[in-house]
């Protein structure tokens, strides 16, 4: 497992990371701790919940220490008229005669539904490194696609607000 992060990814990877040590850990040893001063715990809901949370945390810095560890890191630095990291691209739809603009980022901030799209979806992967004006065939399967024309690239900073996407 082999994910393409930025160094902007990353760092707030680790951000996560301490948060969840300093912050939700102790809280979700201490209402362990609460739990199980209430008696009975196998009878005692409130206990197997606090543990749950619990395990879900360390679950969770288990995920993020290791996609750290094993990230390609890859820069979002692109030539001015290329589709890169972090552009915002909008593209025309032939067969569905529709506009519609994406941000291209990478696989762990990727969410379809917020208009991220990530290098390794298919229309990542078809227009990444593309100009303006190119007419781009998307790959569905081995059998399927379309093709989208590159309108607009229009080059932004990473945005320190764009949470890391949970999974």
């Amino acid at each position: 497992m082999y994910n393409e992060l930025t160094e902007n990814d990353i760092k707030k990877m680790e951000e996560e990371i301490e948060y969840r040590k300093l912050v939700v850990r102790k809280n979700a040893l201490e209402a362990v701790k609460e739990a199980r001063s209430h008696g009975d715990l196998s009878e005692n809901f409130e206990y197997h919940a606090a543990k749950k949370e619990k395990n879900q945390n360390e679950s969770r810095i288990r995920y993020l220490e290791r996609m750290i560890r094993t990230a390609k890191i890859v820069t979002d630095e692109s030539k001015e008229d290329e589709v890169g990291l972090n552009n915002l691209v909008d593209v025309y739809f032939e067969d569905d005669d529709e506009m519609e603009r994406f941000k291209l980022v990478t696989t762990i901030r990727g969410n379809s539904l917020e208009g991220r799209i990530s290098t390794e979806s298919p229309i990542g992967k078809a227009i990444f490194g593309h100009k303006v004006g190119d007419r781009v065939y998307v790959e569905m399967n081995e059998k399927q696609g379309y093709y989208i024309i590159i309108k607009n690239i229009e080059k932004i900073p990473d945005d320190d607000s764009d949470p890391i996407q949970k999974f």
